[in-house]
Formats: C-alpha cells, structure tokens, sequence
C-alpha cells in the first residue's frame, strides 16, 4: 500500500507541474494587451511598457514560465497588479465559500443518492424504481445554472421562504444560505450517483459469494451493508474524484447567479480585467483541488479493494 501511495503521489506532482504549465501558456496565449486593459484606452505607449516591465511581460515567455514556477516553490503567487496585495491572500480568502459550498453540495447529494440506488437494485422495476428512473435521468439532464434561476424564482422570489444571494452570518444563516445553491449543484448528482449505485448494487447483488452468504441464513439487511454495498460504492467514490472538476465548473456559474464570494466569481472578474496573477492563481488552487480529490478517491478505492494496487 505504501508503494502505491508513492506512486500515486508522484503522478500527482507531475499532473499538476504539466497541467499548470499547458494552462499558463494557454492564458498568455489569449489575444489582446492586459495593459491597455488595465491603464485604460487614454494610456500612453511608456505607461503600458511600465506596466509590462512591472507585470514580467516583457521578458519572453519561458522566461516568465521558469520565474511563475520558481516564486511557485518560495509560496510565492505574485501580486494582484491592483491593489498590489499577494495573490495566495486573494484566492485563500475566497476559497473557503467555495469549499463549503462544494462540500454541502457532495455531503447532501451522497446522503440522497445511495440509499435511493439501493433501494431501487433491492426492488428492481417496482413502481419506485421506474419514478426513480425518470426523476433522476431529469435532473441529469437540467444544467445546474439553469435549475439554480429556477430555484431561485420560485424558492426566494415567489415562496420567499430561503434567502436568494451573499452567504450570510452566523452558522445558522450561512446554512439557511446554502441551501439554494447548494441544491441547484447537488441535484444533478443525486441522479447520477444513484443510477450509478443502482448499476453497482444489481451487479454486486448477482455475485457468487452474495448467493453464498444467503445461503448461509445471513439476514438481507447485513449482505447488503457488509458485502455488497462496499464494493458497489467503489465507482461512485472515482466519480466523486473526477466530479471535483465540474463541480468547481458548476460553482463559477451558482455563484454569480446568487452573488456568493467564491474563486468562482473571483476568476470571472479576474479574466474579464485581463488579471493574469490572479487568474493563475485560482488555477493553480483549482488544479491541486482536482488533483488532490482524484488522488484521494484512488487511494480510497486501494483501500476498499486490494485488487486495485495492480
């Protein structure tokens, strides 16, 4: 098991050395001066040259490559080229409504979804199963941004019983504020979690040693929590790993719908003022949270299933 930790540990540096590499040439590659942006269209040609000198744009690109990766390894994220604050400060006091936002999102969605997929395999083509099908195959199918202006209208606006934008004080608050958001991101993953348990469970269900334990008077209650759960979950945990991408996806767009603090609504303002520091910021944070989760999830799954470590 140690061996494979390391391995995968590993991996993971490398995936984020290449990821934040392709991303930062990618973000240099996008057209237009970020210093006429920034000074505004009354700029003169020595300002912007100040600015790019200021900003490292001058320099070629590897060069300011090997300088982004070099303050990297000092903790060093630059600084923001309007208020000259240190990026990691920015983006570290965003990031935690983002995190709980995701979090509420998995935590709900999960706790939903897996006793709906069970019961649907334990009572399969019941009237509950077939409601199930469709109410979860719908949901997949609505974009999060989409059922989060509904809920919105009809939750805040018409009903009024959940408040509509910011986050709130207090803990109380702050939970009765995530709630919209956190189901607008979430519902789409109750349908997929469960159809996925749902798959999982029947084919766990059909094994050798799941007849072999009924045939030993084992109650059907214990099978399914001891035997046949754990290893049903295993592809629900690497999706849960993968999902981190498109849930930070699906946050950029619920926080701007609701008017949460976020990285979310953090990059979008960043890319539209052409704030390269800040933008590389929040991706490099973004790519260790999609690397980290997916790391996470295999080694979960290592532990869950030996046969995995091959």
């Amino acid at each position: 098991m140690l061996t494979y930790i390391c391995k995968r540990v590993a991996l993971a540096i490398a995936i984020t050395v290449i990821a934040v590499a392709l991303l930062f040439l990618m973000i240099h590659a996008v057209p237009g001066d970020p210093a006429a942006v920034l000074l505004g269209p009354r700029a003169t040609t020595e300002m912007k040259a100040q600015l790019h000198e200021q900003m490292g744009l001058d320099k070629p690109l590897i060069v300011q490559l090997a300088t982004f990766f070099g303050g990297l390894l000092q903790g060093n994220l630059g600084f923001d080229v309007f208020s000259q604050r240190p990026v990691a400060d920015i983006v570290f006091e965003q990031l935690p409504y983002t995190i709980e936002l995701i979090f509420f999102s998995i935590l709900w969605s999960i706790a939903a979804a897996v006793p709906l997929g069970c019961y649907s395999a334990l009572r399969r083509n019941s009237l509950v199963d077939q409601v199930a099908g469709v109410v979860t195959v719908a949901t997949i199918a609505i974009p999060s941004f989409v059922m989060a202006i509904y809920a919105l209208l009809i939750f805040a606006v018409a009903l009024r019983w959940l408040p509509a934008i910011g986050v709130g004080s207090g803990l109380w608050d702050r939970l009765m504020h995530l709630i919209l958001p956190g189901f607008a991101i979430g519902v789409g993953w109750v349908g997929y979690i469960s159809r996925l348990v749902r798959a999982s469970m029947l084919e766990v269900l059909g094994e050798n040693h799941i007849r072999m334990a009924r045939s030993f008077g084992i109650s059907e209650r214990r099978i399914v929590a001891r035997y046949a759960l754990p290893l049903a979950i295993l592809p629900t945990v690497t999706i849960l790993g993968v999902g981190i991408a498109w849930l930070l996806s699906s946050a950029v767009f619920i926080e701007v719908v609701f008017a949460r603090p976020g990285i979310g609504a953090l990059i979008v303002n960043a890319v539209s003022a052409r704030n390269y520091p800040i933008v590389m910021g929040v991706v490099l944070v973004t790519t260790f949270l999609i690397v980290a989760a997916t790391t996470l999830s295999d080694l979960v799954n290592a532990f869950l299933d030996p046969r995995t470590r091959e």
